[in-house]
C-alpha cells in the first residue's frame, strides 16, 4: 500500500500549485525525491544491503543541498561530512541506534542519513515479508517510529494505519489507541482538524503531551500520506503552540 516514489513526486508537484506557501518546502522535497528514487534503482540493480555502500551517493546528494538546501545543511556538510569515513561514520551510527533510539543524530546529519537511509531501507523491507498484524507503534520490520497515520475506508468506517518514517512500511494500529505511551482513554486523545486541510488531522494526546498527523483517504483519495504531511506544516505550528511535540518528524525535520 506504500506510495511509490513517482506518486510522491507527483504529488509533490500537484501540492506546490495548491498551497503556495508551502511550495519551497515541497519542490525540495520532490527534489531528494527524486534523488532517492536513484539511489533505489542503484541498490535494487546491484541488491545491495551492506549499508556502507550509500557512502557513494554522498557527492551527488551534497550537491544537491548547496544548490536547494538550508544554509545549515550546507554548512554542516562542509564541517562534518567532508570524508568518506565521516560520511560512513554518520550512516553506520544512525543505522545502528535505530532499534534503541532511532535516528538520534543532531538533526542536520539526521537529515543525510535519512535521504540515504530511507530508500535502502524501503529496498530491503521490499525483499522481506513484513509481518504487521499485531504490530505495536513501532515499525515491525526497522524499528523505527511512525512519521504519520493513513485512514483507510473500511465497513461503515475507517481502519487506522501507521506509516514508518524510514522504510515507509505500513502496519495497522487501533485508532483509539496514542502510539506514544499508549493512551486509551478517549477524552484524553483529541483529534485537531482545519478547514484548510480537509483531509488531514492532528491525533494528540494529552498524557504524553505528542501528536501524529494522520490523512484521511475517505476524504482525499489522491491524497500520499507522506507529501500531504509536509504540505500541512501549518498544523504542525498549531499543534506545537499548544504544547504537542511530534511522535516523529519528517524527511525535512518538521
Amino acid at each position: 500500500m506504500k506510495a511509490s516514489l513517482d506518486a510522491r513526486i507527483s504529488r509533490a508537484s500537484e501540492l506546490a500549485k495548491t498551497y503556495p506557501n508551502a511550495a519551497s518546502l515541497l519542490n525540495f522535497y520532490r527534489e531528494l525525491a527524486q534523488f532517492q528514487k536513484r539511489v533505489l534503482a542503484d541498490v535494487q540493480s546491484k541488491s545491495e544491503t551492506d549499508v556502507r555502500a550509500l557512502t557513494r551517493h554522498f557527492p551527488a546528494l551534497m550537491e544537491l543541498v548547496s544548490r536547494s538546501g538550508t544554509e545549515l545543511l550546507v554548512n554542516f556538510a562542509a564541517q562534518h561530512l567532508g570524508s568518506a569515513a565521516a560520511q560512513e561514520k554518520l550512516l553506520n551510527d544512525c543505522w545502528e541506534q535505530l532499534p534503541a533510539n532511532g535516528l538520534d543524530a543532531d538533526p542536520p546529519g539526521r537529515f543525510f542519513a535519512r535521504v540515504l537511509l530511507q530508500p535502502y531501507a524501503e529496498y530491503l523491507a521490499s525483499r522481506g515479508d513484513v509481518r504487521s498484524d499485531g504490530a505495536g507503534p513501532i515499525c515491525p520490520f526497522c524499528n523505527a517510529r511512525p512519521v504519520a497515520g493513513v485512514l483507510r475506508g473500511e465497513g461503515e468506517g475507517a481502519k487506522r494505519w501507521l506509516i514508518c518514517s524510514l522504510c515507509s512500511t505500513e502496519w495497522p494500529f487501533r485508532r483509539v489507541i496514542c502510539p506514544a505511551c499508549g493512551e486509551e482513554n478517549k477524552d484524553k486523545l483529541p483529534i485537531y482538524t482545519s478547514v484548510q486541510f480537509e483531509s488531514v488531522r492532528v491525533d494528540a494526546c494529552d498524557s504524553s503531551w505528542t501528536y501524529i498527523k494522520s490523512v484521511d483517504l475517505t476524504k482525499d483519495g489522491h491524497a500520499v500520506p507522506v507529501v500531504d504531511e509536509i504540505a500541512t506544516v501549518p498544523l504542525n505550528i498549531w499543534a506545537e503552540e499548544h504544547g504537542y511535540s511530534k511522535l516523529e518528524t519528517n524527511l525535512l525535520g518538521m
